[in-house]
């Protein structure tokens, strides 16, 4: 029997498609650091609302690697520098809590604790693959990012940092963004709850 081949962390790929399972789905097995970690409530903001509802990510297959589709409740809080991003199961068990500052990630499961230089970083080691959830504050709320240039007006929609973001249901309270290049192709599909 081979082994896995080693991602460029050294984590093997069947690690680390149990890292992005562990992420959205209460069965997966984490490997990160040993032991049991609690949930601290997530800490108040300075932004009133908070955007929470369902999303689902699609990557697609590419160079060999499988198809991957995880789901969650999700709670967005904060902003793109002071922020949190809590994802549960619909019974509301929590699966992780990510919380970032200026420089600092903090990724917490019932696994244990990682801590990231930022979120493109945590999203690529968890993933798999880069996700803007920084720019997720804006579009959720059916506007560009300031942080990045933009092409196109809202509503329908407009492209970003290398997404289409379709704002077309937006009203409805969904928003759907896409990554075509380069590949694989990454969707997120997002449901936010009446406030």
């Amino acid at each position: 029997m081979t082994a896995a081949p080693p991602t460029r962390r050294g984590c093997p790929r069947s690690l680390q498609r149990r890292h992005v399972g562990a992420f959205f789905a209460a069965a997966a097995a984490l490997t990160l650091v040993p032991g049991c970690a609690s949930f601290a409530p997530l800490p108040a903001t300075a932004v009133a609302d908070v955007l929470s509802g369902r999303l689902a990510i699609r990557i697609d297959a590419s160079g060999g690697e499988q198809a991957r589709a995880f789901s969650a409740a999700f709670d967005l809080r904060g902003d793109s520098r002071d922020g949190t991003l809590a994802l549960s199961t619909p019974l509301g068990s929590t699966l992780a809590q990510a919380r970032w500052l200026p420089g600092q990630v903090s990724l917490v499961t019932p696994q244990g604790r990682r801590e990231f230089a930022g979120l493109d970083e945590l999203t690529r080691e968890v993933l798999g693959e880069s996700v803007p959830v920084e720019a997720w504050f804006d579009w959720l709320r059916g506007r560009p990012w300031p942080g990045a240039a933009s092409q196109g007006d809202s509503p329908p929609g407009f492209e970003q940092l290398g997404w289409h973001v379709d704002l077309s249901r937006f009203a409805a309270g969904n928003v759907v963004a896409s990554r075509l290049q380069p590949a694989p192709a990454v969707t997120v599909r997002i449901q936010l709850e009446a406030s």
